[in-house]
């Protein structure tokens, strides 16, 4: 397998998984919670919902790193 290949294969997976972890976090129910009036207190992160962000996070570097590894490696 070629690099480009395997830099395309890994973009394409990253990308639908950072769709779908973004989709899968929850915040503030309510329709002003969209505009930043979620009406709760500041919160920590636990259990599933710090490692949905971990995941996220992780997986937003891959595909960055991925998208810049395709743009300096010559066609």
């Amino acid at each position: 397998m070629e690099l480009g290949t395997i830099l395309q294969t890994s973009t394409l997976i990253s990308a639908v998984l950072v769709i779908l972890l973004i989709l899968l976090q929850q915040r503030g129910a309510s329709l002003g919670a969209g505009f930043g009036a979620s009406g709760e207190l500041y919160t920590t992160r636990r259990g599933l919902d710090k490692s949905l962000f971990n995941a996220t996070i992780i997986f937003t570097i891959i595909f960055i790193v991925s998208i810049l590894g395709l743009l300096l490696i010559p066609s």
